[in-house]
């Protein structure tokens, strides 16, 4: 669960820190979030913490930090600044956090799930800030002749009388950074090509340039070259540099800031005032060793690597996009027996809307008239089309097949299940894994150790290097700082979270955060739900059996009492009757009992229908009229509710519910997996076993209630098992909230899948078995980035400062290092972009 405080007391980033630190210290607090300009704390926890416990940890009541609810400082809601979250009411006393759309966030969640409301850099890592995807975009129509004919809604050109047709969408923001860095990258080659060519003539017998200029000129030049460089190309690496020594938060622009700095200004000291240097610095001619060419080509390159990974960026956010590109821009609206078309954000609740063949479905809702068979590809990752009646839901971004129907819209904007999915992906993209914590401490210390090795390299090599000593004391201490990558680190596990998040939705698996994907490679058991999980979940009535009074009569009386209950049976049972054409009766003083049945009155009599524990809660205790007949339906798999009227028993109705026929083939890949998997089940011991027989379980739990079935799970917990559990229903609510991971099929409730952290929005196993082989799969490539990032800084810093030279005669130019640098964090996203082509 997440939460978000009110605090106050916070005025600097020391203070950030603290608060930050202290409550991250309380038991169950997994995650803290916290910003000074907001006054705002954001706490995930695993279990609900009383704010006087939050309070403690800040020091007390006369602490100078106060923590409390967002809803007691009003104040704080209107407040606008830099870092915004959009809450939504939880419930009295929680806060779930939406992030509302279009802001801006760091790649590597330096601050968890801190946004912006404007582009810029990171402050603690310098990277550039990504920008968050607009859920519901405003369209714009245009005239195909007339481009100058721009409206908001469709209809027709003023000047031509043709359809306007939606506008492309401008580039992305991505797309704005990655051509700006282009302009800067043509400026950078422009001038850093003729500085390198200047300096490595001198490897020219004769130098030919020397000719045209002596070298002192051509120094002049070398300087005027490298200004535009160093002061419009690639300034912002400074500038952030100097955030990140201002603000101490230490990053890789803190080290090429450093380094090509002072490599920068050592040359234009040299230039200018040679004499003040030691012989060991100056060339046989009398001048001083200048670096331009260093900072020059050093800066270009990292620019280039920037370029490559704003490249690389857009391309892990592809699956957002990809399905962005789904929502529809239009509708037919139909009103008073006319057909308009609309845009999509002109459409309500309510409106009967026209689908035509071929067209995206605009909204979610119901069909009221016709039929067709539905692509829901794009959402359930399933490719075969399904066929639609009246009466049944649809998706907004699916696409329609050859024929036309009339729809109702229920839910539109922000609340379709295509809007849900992109909010969902997108939040779990920006979360963190607990992976990440181990590399942030050591990206803690990461640059403070680099500077330190650097200042060690040059001390080393001036007093035990080759003449010139100064000079490869400085070649090599630069090389140190340029070819460090904290960020290679940083971005390891965000970019595979991104894009295992984004290929998992592709494949109708949604995952709510990144922690899932790292628990779910773990799991040693799954605990499942029978009805609506294993089986289809549209369960049907077979039959009814009355041993007293008229069949229809009480066909009818069940089935008014279950006209106020959810429960698929419940459905089963009024269209069962309904189908009948039996007389409906009015209903008093109705009560569902979760796990168990319904009770009610209908003209002052009692009626109950629910499994044998209901009626012995009723005290009814005489089943012989109909035991050996329930029994012998139960071992066929099917569901009996027993029926009693005035605490009688005087019948039964069965209901039959087929096994979904991918559940076997999922069931046998996780045994092979090695997870064992549990049925627990609301059903009586005579149904379960003879599913559990067909589906080769041989662990099941039979007649479980809600609180059963959590106390089994927590039972399993205690046993050291990391357990998943996946159901449909409200029942399964608490047992899903109470696992390790909560798994929830998309058939179900909304109340199952608000407690799960794993959707699957076809609802069957074989979800189950892709979402267990895409965590494999990201938390593979998680290690083999964080490996390479290793190992190339462990292999990379050492060979910089020279190890190799006493054997093997090798030093790293500081332009080789800042190529390897560069190329070291797009290796890492380039990796994470392999996830997009398995197959889960």
């Amino acid at each position: 669960m997440k939460h978000i405080y009110h605090i106050k007391g916070m005025t600097c980033s020391g203070c950030e820190a603290k608060v930050k630190a202290d409550l991250f210290k309380v038991e169950y607090v997994t995650n803290v979030v916290v910003s000074k300009e907001d006054k705002l704390g954001t706490i995930t926890m695993s279990k609900h913490v009383e704010l006087s416990v939050f309070q403690k940890a800040l020091g007390g009541k006369d602490s100078k930090y106060q923590i409390s609810l967002p809803n007691a400082n009003p104040k704080v809601e209107e407040k606008s600044s830099c870092c915004s979250t959009e809450n939504k009411s939880h419930n009295s006393n929680h806060q779930k956090q939406n992030h509302p759309a279009g802001k801006y966030y760091c790649p590597m969640h330096c601050e968890g799930d801190k946004v912006y409301d404007k582009a810029g850099d990171c402050p603690v890592c310098g990277m550039d800030l990504v920008k968050e995807p607009t859920l519901v975009q405003n369209t714009q129509f245009t005239c195909p002749m007339h481009p100058e004919i721009i409206r908001d809604t469709p209809g027709s050109c003023p000047k031509c009388g043709m359809d306007l047709v939606p506008m492309e969408p401008t580039d992305s923001e991505e797309d704005k950074t990655y051509q700006k860095l282009w302009y800067k990258m043509k400026i950078a080659m422009l001038f850093s090509i003729p500085v390198f060519i200047i300096t490595m003539s001198d490897m020219i017998p004769n130098n030919p340039l020397y000719k045209l200029m002596d070298l002192e000129k051509w120094n002049w030049v070398q300087f005027f070259l490298t200004i535009p460089i160093v002061f419009y190309a690639c300034w912002m690496f400074f500038e952030r540099a100097w955030k990140s020594i201002v603000n101490w938060n230490l990053n890789m622009f803190t080290l090429i800031g450093i380094g090509t700095g002072v490599a920068f200004v050592f040359s234009i000291v040299a230039m200018l005032f040679p004499s003040v240097f030691p012989s060991e610095f100056k060339t046989e001619s009398g001048t001083v060793h200048l670096y331009f060419e260093a900072t020059a080509v050093v800066l270009t390159l990292v620019l280039l690597g920037q370029l490559l990974e704003a490249k690389a960026h857009s391309r892990t956010s592809g699956a957002i996009k990809e399905l962005l590109k789904l929502a529809p821009t239009e509708a037919t609206l139909v009103k008073d027996g006319e057909e308009t078309v609309v845009s999509i954000h002109d459409i309500q609740k309510g409106d009967i809307i026209r689908v035509k063949p071929g067209e995206k479905i605009p909204v979610d809702g119901i069909i009221v008239e016709g039929s067709s068979t539905i692509d829901e590809s794009m959402i359930s990752g399933e490719p075969i089309p399904v066929d639609k009646k009246k009466d049944d839901e649809v998706s907004s971004g699916t696409i329609n097949g050859t024929k036309s129907f009339l729809m109702l819209a229920e839910k539109v904007g922000s609340e379709t299940l295509l809007s849900q999915i992109v909010q969902m992906v997108s939040d779990a993209s920006r979360s963190r894994a607990p992976i990440q914590n181990l590399v942030d401490k050591i990206s803690k210390y990461f640059v403070p150790i680099v500077v330190l090795i650097s200042v060690v390299t040059f001390i080393v090599w001036w007093q035990f290097g080759p003449d010139p000593k100064l000079v490869y004391a400085f070649v090599n201490a630069i090389a140190v700082l340029i070819i460090a990558c904290p960020c290679a680190l940083g971005l390891a596990t965000p970019m595979s979270v991104m894009v295992g998040v984004g290929k998992g939705a592709q494949s109708g698996v949604l995952i709510k955060n990144a922690e899932v994907l790292e628990k779910m490679d773990k799991i040693d058991v799954l605990i499942t739900d029978k009805t609506g999980t294993l089986t289809e979940g549209k369960p049907s009535v077979e039959k009814i059996i009355v041993k007293e009074g008229d069949e229809k009569e009480v066909l009818g009386k069940i089935a008014s009492l279950n006209q106020n209950s959810e429960h698929p049976l419940a459905t089963a049972v009024v269209t069962f009757a309904k189908s009948k054409e039996v007389s409906f009766f009015k209903v008093e003083n109705f009560d569902s009992v979760t796990g168990k049945g319904v009770i009610g009155f209908i003209e002052n009599v009692k009626i109950s229908l629910g499994n044998k524990k209901l009626l012995e809660q009723e005290g009814i205790q005489d089943f012989s009229i109909i035991e050996q007949e329930v029994i012998a339906e139960q071992k066929q798999g099917k569901t009996v509710s027993y029926i009693a009227i005035d605490k009688k028993v005087i019948g039964y109705i069965t209901i039959t519910d087929a096994i979904k026929k991918s559940s076997l083939d999922a069931i046998n890949e996780l045994k092979r997996q090695g997870v064992q998997v549990i049925m627990l089940t609301g059903d009586n011991e005579n149904t379960a076993k003879s599913v559990a027989s067909t589906l080769g379980l041989t662990d099941f739990k039979a007649s479980c209630l809600p609180q059963d079935k959590l106390e089994y799970i927590k039972t399993l917990q205690v046993q050291g098992k990391i357990v998943a559990m996946a159901g449909d229903g409200i029942n399964d609510a608490p047992a899903l909230a109470q696992s390790d991971i909560g798994i929830a099929m998309g058939t179900g409730t909304d109340v199952a899948i608000e407690s799960a952290k794993i959707t699957l929005v076809k609802g069957d196993l074989q979800g189950i078995v892709k979402a267990k082989n895409l965590s494999h799969a990201v938390m593979k490539n998680i290690k083999q980035n964080l490996f390479f990032a290793f190992i190339y800084n462990t292999i990379g810093i050492p060979v910089a400062a020279g190890v190799l030279f006493p054997v093997f005669g090798i030093l790293l130019s500081p332009m080789i290092a800042a190529l390897a640098m560069s190329f070291s964090s797009v290796s890492v996203i380039a990796n994470a972009l392999r996830l997009r082509t398995i197959k889960i």
